[in-house]
């Protein structure tokens, strides 16, 4: 069918609310690569929104998914468990970075977790109140939304609020927001909205995602940990975008030896195949009595059995240290570049981002024109940033060193272009 119908068809059959970046249509995918409708081939520095750090259909998870559909495909495992699921959350609990006895259950999406981490919180605190960041990102249902710190598109014109959320400032020294900064606007928020004996838990991503991939320091952990501790917070990571090895770590939180009490998990535990989950201190996670956490889908067996596939792709191809090799060197081509418009290009491993200003302001326009010239030469990539004006990269981990090579010679055009 013709392109320009099949966008047709889009437009009329779904809601104008899911906004749709590429007006090409996916056919096959392979590793780093997807192909349209028309046979085009496109390097993929998107993953699905940092879900393929194996890549698009490893063999190995479509090996055990495909002999776990000829044993069964759904018991609901609150009615009829399975291994896989027990194993992964053995698993989970052995490689998370938090202190003590752990435990972890499994959802469907990032903002079920996010959602089940906040009730466990309040559970177990039995206090109301949530501090989330500006930048943030934590779902789109209801609670998660209302944690989350960007408006546009998220929040806007949508009538969401929830009694009880809070937000504070995230460190961003290109935005002039220092660490000191966002520490006071916790103490602010304590002075002049909610007690901070009335928090159940702050919720945080160790690198921000939507909010521009702002790495967090380890002074601003150290400084929620140690608030958490003076007020018995729950201290929440969000670990749906960086976890399972876009940081060049397991989890992100590695990065600075401090535990919280639950990771969030989600996106690339699956290696494609939909699976969340939440881990975290043995004592917050058997707050809720049977019946109060599950889904009829969560923890399916396709992700559980899918995950425990990815945690070996990872260990036994050296993903850990291919995210660092590859996000070094493309920090190091995008500082090499000389653009005065490149304001900042900073990361962890390969959750690597590069943001633009024109005459001292963000610029939106240029993100935007890379983006589009670099589709039109066969590349994908997502922006992010609370003005729209960052290029994030999250090219699947293992993708061939020649078409890296590739992409860093079109974006190195692109961008030159772009700038002009």
């Amino acid at each position: 069918m013709h392109l320009k119908d099949l966008n047709k068809r889009r437009e009329e059959a779904t809601p104008k609310g899911i906004g749709v970046l590429c007006d090409w249509f996916a056919t096959k995918a392979q590793n780093a690569t997807l192909w349209d409708t028309q046979n085009r081939e496109f390097i993929d520095f998107a993953a699905g929104i940092a879900v393929l750090n194996v890549g698009h259909c490893h063999p190995r998870v479509l090996q055990v998914v495909e002999k776990q559909l000829h044993a069964f495909t759904h018991t609901a495992y609150q009615v009829t468990p399975y291994e896989s699921y027990v194993e992964l959350a053995e698993q989970i609990n052995e490689l998370a970075p938090l202190d003590g006895k752990k435990k972890t259950c499994f959802f469907t999406t990032g903002g079920e977790a996010t959602e089940n981490a906040i009730k466990l919180a309040k559970a177990h605190t039995k206090r109301y109140g949530v501090i989330a960041f500006g930048g943030s990102f934590h779902g789109r249902t209801a609670a998660a939304v209302g944690m989350t710190g960007k408006v546009v598109p998220y929040k806007a014109e949508i009538g969401i609020g929830m009694v009880g959320i809070y937000h504070g400032l995230y460190p961003n020294k290109l935005h002039g927001v220092s660490v000191e900064d966002s520490l006071k606007s916790l103490e602010h928020i304590c002075r002049s909205s909610i007690s901070p004996y009335d928090v159940a838990a702050i919720i945080f991503e160790p690198v921000q995602g939507e909010g521009g991939f702002n790495p967090a320091c380890k002074e601003f952990v150290e400084g929620l940990r140690k608030f958490a501790d003076t007020y018995g917070i729950v201290l929440i990571a969000d670990e749906v975008q960086t976890g399972f090895g876009r940081t060049g770590k397991m989890f992100a939180m590695e990065h600075f030896g401090i535990s919280p009490d639950i990771i969030c998990m989600a996106k690339s535990l699956g290696g494609g195949f939909p699976i969340s989950g939440i881990v975290g201190k043995a004592e917050i996670m058997d707050s809720i009595n049977p019946g109060g956490m599950g889904g009829t889908y969560a923890g399916s067996p396709l992700g559980t059995t899918a995950a425990l596939e990815v945690l070996k792709i990872i260990k036994e191809e050296n993903l850990l240290e291919k995210a660092n090799t590859l996000g070094n060197r493309l920090q190091e081509f995008l500082k090499g570049l000389g653009h005065k418009e490149i304001a900042e290009v900073r990361g962890l491993g390969s959750m690597v981002a590069v943001e633009f200003f024109r005459d001292n302001k963000p610029d939106s326009n240029i993100t935007k024109k890379i983006q589009m010239l670099a589709m039109q030469k066969g590349l994908l990539l997502l922006t992010c940033g609370s003005y729209g004006n960052v290029i994030r990269f999250l090219y699947p981990l293992t993708i061939p060193e020649t078409q890296f090579q590739k992409a860093l010679e079109i974006l190195k055009e692109v961008i030159a272009e772009a700038v002009k």
